[in-house]
């Protein structure tokens, strides 16, 4: 294993290039197979004999939550890794162990909190969220069992983070594949086996997330970590959560966008399409994330590269690792495109083979993929200031392509263009925040320049 000295002269010293890829690679890799986790999981759900429409649909409806969920265990997660990556670069691995233990404690705090709250409204949640009588049965099962593993998805996922901060980004990844494979076994024993149905899908997923809990926390605790997850350091110390909170808020905001745009998203669809448009939209997503994975695979890879080279005041390896990713995310979103131009019918063939609802999709993804790589920059551009501390940039540039301009577009066009309307809303965005945030990295970057300078 590679030591804390090796770790720190690596991220100095090595090239950019070779750096992006050893770090990026392992985490594409650990995303794909999530990726193909979820592809499979509403594979399965979709073909649920006489009723896989609306059990597609009634996931669907769970995305808003599912979002929110997540926009805890990552925020926090990124929050804490950056940290302790940072902290690491500027030599100082008491605080970093002090940030491992805080970003543990205040994620177990969340997942508590999170639980006991589905517990009493989780129903009333779900209708909010867009669900009918027709669908709500589905949506229950599911999250009913996702949420009763909150208290040890989170900090497990948050220890998972950690790993890749501390710079063992294989083991990070061997964690993800594991159990994302091991969940791929799981899920049809669960839901045609044992005829469990949704309730099965939700509990394979459960169980994998309690394998990345008690794997993580064993290598910070007994095995061979560089740094300790110590029992006086999980606990919530005013100072470094807000170091933690400062860079979570980025991703928090970006992941609790993304709910909110679920949620005003299936709130539409079933108003110009009905159940079964929510549906078509979750195979739509479905297919988005799986080009969209390696790009956030890329992005966790280059978080650490960028932390630490900030904290070392190296500007210029921090912007060339942002470029660098940039390249990969574009080159490979630009595939997605091609994939989703030249084979729709076999990509929503994997989800459904319900006529009605294999129509709705087919148009939708026309429509929706347009502009898929110019989402590598907008997610990249905003966690390169998420990634150097600037928080209030970051934060302000990832809810461009969500809120800002999402929200707007989407409430106006279909009213002009009906359910394509829907379709278009999201590629308008993209093309508008990509140009907003381009024009922010340039201005970021003369600016990094001058410092670099200055400290010569």
């Amino acid at each position: 294993m590679t030591s804390k000295i090796e770790t720190t002269n690596e991220l100095r010293d090595d090239k950019v290039l070779r750096l992006v890829i050893k770090y990026s690679i392992p985490a594409i890799l650990a995303m794909m197979v999530t990726s193909l986790y979820n592809t499979v999981d509403r594979a399965f759900i979709g073909s649920m004999k006489d009723v896989g429409a609306l059990a597609i649909s009634g996931l669907g409806v769970t995305m808003p939550f599912m979002t929110i969920l997540g926009a805890f265990c990552v925020g926090l997660a990124v929050g804490g890794s950056t940290n302790i990556a940072i902290k690491l670069g500027e030599g100082n691995k008491e605080e970093a162990e002090k940030a491992l233990g805080n970003t543990f404690a205040i994620e177990l705090f969340v997942g508590i909190a999170m639980m006991i709250i589905s517990a009493f409204f989780l129903e009333d949640i779900l209708y909010f969220f867009g669900a009918s009588s027709d669908t709500i049965k589905y949506s229950m099962d599911y999250m009913s069992v996702i949420m009763c593993g909150a208290w040890f998805n989170l900090p497990g996922f948050a220890m998972n983070s950690a790993i890749r901060g501390e710079g063992n980004p294989k083991l990070a990844s061997k964690m993800m594949i594991t159990s994302c494979l091991l969940n791929l076994i799981l899920d049809p024993i669960f839901i045609f086996g044992f005829g469990m149905g949704i309730k099965g899908a939700a509990l394979g997923t459960v169980i994998c997330q309690l394998v990345i809990c008690l794997w993580s926390t064993y290598y910070f605790t007994k095995g061979k970590s560089n740094l300790k997850l110590r029992l006086k350091n999980i606990r919530i110390e005013s100072k470094i959560i807000k170091g933690i909170l400062a860079i979570a808020l980025t991703q928090f905001c970006m992941e609790l966008s993304a709910g909110f745009i679920h949620l005003i998203t299936n709130k539409v669809l079933k108003l110009y399409g009905g159940d079964l448009a929510i549906g078509a939209m979750t195979a739509i997503t479905s297919i988005n994330l799986l080009f969209y994975m390696p790009v956030f695979g890329i992005s966790q890879g280059m978080q650490t590269i960028i932390a630490y080279n900030y904290g070392a005041k190296q500007f210029d390896r921090a912007k060339k690792a942002l470029s660098i990713g940039m390249i990969g995310a574009i080159g490979i979103l630009s595939l997605g495109l091609i994939a989703t131009r030249l084979f729709p019918e076999i990509l929503i063939g994997i989800f459904t083979k319900d006529a009605t609802l294999m129509e709705l999709a087919l148009n939708g993804i026309s429509i929706y993929s347009l502009t898929l790589p110019a989402v590598g920059i907008c997610i990249l551009g905003a966690v390169y200031f998420q990634s150097i501390g600037n928080a209030k940039m970051s934060i302000v540039l990832s809810l461009l392509r969500q809120v800002i301009v999402f929200i707007p577009l989407i409430l106006l066009i279909p009213k002009l263009l009906g359910l394509n309307g829907v379709w278009a809303a999201q590629p308008l965005a993209d093309i508008i925040s990509t140009l907003i945030i381009v024009g922010f990295l340039i201005k970021e970057f003369k600016v990094d320049s001058v410092r670099e300078l200055s400290y010569r």
